[in-house]
């Protein structure tokens, strides 16, 4: 997605109320940092570093998986979406929900098979080294596209609440909101994520809230109001609530990328390592499972109101003008906040109104960081340090110690790929970790839980075959090269003609698991046939070779 965001048109506010809008915000945020730092794990136990002593109760568990499965993305692409293209925005925006019902299907079994990581729900089915292997790959090959593009969207956000621009302003804050993000995780483990992913949720619930309610009173509280100036400001008024208008019907490749991005989101969010690492905070199968189902009522509620606010963006801002400012349509929240709040004539009401949206906005990145940087530090040190290079010969200690250090050199590592790539159209690498998720990690779930004739080999055909084919895809998909939003617009080698792989690698990801299976049982049983004739050859030829004393006669 692109990342030039303008938040809530900074430059239209004077520099007093900049001013208060710099210290309030600073105001609410740091504390909250040093929050999360201090209630981390007062002792090195691993249960407390990955899954806070599995005592989280089903509303407050809910509030922390509402956080996790709404990553910036959500919260501001669902609301440029909904204002862009309409019908098909809504439709979009309900996806965030639908993946909960895919979570909610595979909760029980998860939690009942839930260890820290997801390589321990499939070294039940495949024991070794080379399944924990495979399973850190692609953990990381998710993992770390999304924690580029939250850092370098943070950046831009953090620039623009500010009132700087260029980009040796927004490398300045990525490096610095990623060091933030990297001593909070590092020091507050799951606990110190729980609490500020407990407060970004209320924040955001309650930003989300005010703003409805101040459109929902701009429009005299009526929704017909609302959606016939949404569509008059669309620019497309006799299409706008009617479906096609994202995928062009004149076009078979505009249809099926539309299908492949309702899949993509579906599949891709309930089997994202994050996801499945909160669940193995519940105590039990059953507070999990209540757990799924609050949270499907929060996101459900939160998607109401991105709704709202992105008819409402079509009707204040207007649909071209949100894609002026970010082809992508992240920026129509904020520019609606913006106008909101009075635009230059803000006054103090209104400023604080732009501190809470802003305030919600810079917590939903942090938290995505956060919890993405643990999932991904659980994978390194629990699954490659643990149990592969020192095969579970450690203390827990050494493992928590571990995983602070993964913790650092996975942040690290995305703040210097987040340095690099800012500026770039990044589209590519949050598309490539929802299909790699939805490619890999989902087919070897439902083997892994729900067929008994899963075996090692299909684990690894599933996980190495899917990453290959998801990423290969995208590769030579127009979202890399080609068109003019690509990440590299003057290559082409846009072979595959959508911009979404999904239609093909999650069949191939799901083939290549039941293939795996189907010839790694023929070997083992010819190596068994094998063995058993050549014990059978060694035992006639031993018999052989002992003499036989005839009975003698007369």
């Amino acid at each position: 997605m692109s990342q030039r965001i303008l938040l809530a048109a900074p430059g239209a506010l004077d520099s007093d109320t900049q001013a208060f809008v710099l210290v309030a915000f600073l105001t609410l945020i740091v504390p909250i940092l040093f929050i999360c730092v201090l209630s981390g794990p007062g002792r090195d136990r691993v249960n407390d570093f990955y899954a806070a002593g599995r005592r989280l109760k089903p509303l407050r568990g809910a509030l922390v998986l509402s956080g996790v499965c709404l990553p910036t993305g959500a919260v501001l692409g669902n609301t440029g979406i909904v204002a862009v293209f309409g019908y098909d925005g809504l439709f979009m925006a309900l996806c965030t929900v639908l993946s909960l019902g895919v979570l909610l299907l595979l909760a029980r079994p998860l939690r009942e098979h839930a260890g820290y990581t997801l390589g321990d729900t499939f070294a039940l089915r495949a024991p070794g080294p080379g399944a924990r292997i495979a399973t850190a790959v692609v953990t990381l090959s998710v993992c770390v596209p999304f924690l580029v593009v939250q850092l370098s969207g943070a950046g831009v956000t953090t620039t623009a609440l500010l009132g700087m621009t260029g980009s040796g302003a927004e490398k300045t804050a990525i490096v610095m909101i990623g060091a933030l993000v990297v001593c909070a995780t590092v020091f507050g483990g799951m606990r110190g994520m729980i609490v500020i992913q407990v407060i970004k949720m209320v924040v955001l619930l309650g930003a989300a809230l005010a703003v409805a309610a101040v459109l929902l009173h701009r429009f005299h509280w009526s929704a017909d109001a609302l959606i016939d100036a949404a569509a008059q400001g669309s620019g497309r008024p006799a299409g706008y609530m009617s479906p096609g208008l994202y995928a062009d019907s004149s076009e078979w490749e505009g249809t099926l990328d539309f299908i492949g991005v309702v899949i993509t989101i579906v599949l891709g969010v309930a089997c994202l390592p994050p996801v499945a690492m909160q669940l193995s905070t519940a105590p039990d199968v059953a507070t999990a499972r209540r757990t799924v189902r609050h949270t499907i009522t929060i996101v459900g509620a939160f998607c109401l109101t991105t709704a709202l606010m992105g008819l409402a963006g079509a009707a204040l801002i207007g649909a071209q003008a949100i894609v002026a400012a970010d082809p992508a349509g992240n920026s129509a929240l904020l520019l609606l906040t913006g106008e909101l709040a009075g635009g230059s004539s803000t006054d103090a009401k209104g400023a604080l109104f732009v501190v809470l949206v802003s305030s919600a906005v810079f917590l939903t990145t942090l938290t995505a960081v956060a919890s993405i940087t643990l999932a991904a530090a659980g994978s390194i040190a629990h699954d490659l340090y643990t149990k592969v290079l020192r095969r579970g010969r450690t203390t827990e200690g050494r493992e928590v110690a571990a995983a602070r250090m993964a913790s650092a050199g996975v942040g690290i590592l995305s703040i210097v790929l987040a340095v690099w790539v800012q500026g770039w159209n990044i589209l590519f690498l949050t598309q490539t970790g929802l299909a790699v998720a939805a490619s890999c990690l989902l087919p070897a779930v439902v083997y892994s839980l729900f067929w008994s004739g899963y075996t090692r080999a299909g684990l690894l055909w599933t996980l190495y075959g899917g990453l290959v084919c998801s990423v290969g895809l995208q590769i030579i998909s127009p979202v890399f090269s080609g068109t003019p939003l690509a990440l590299f617009p003057e290559w082409h080698i846009d072979w595959f003609p959508l911009q979404t792989v999904v239609l093909v690698s999650i069949p191939a990801g799901f083939l290549f698991g039941w293939l795996g299976s189907v010839v790694g049982r023929q070997g083992r049983k010819g190596k068994e046939v094998r063995d058993s004739r050549a014990a059978n050859g060694s035992l006639r030829t031993h018999l052989g070779a002992v003499p036989t004393e005839r009975p003698r006669t007369g």
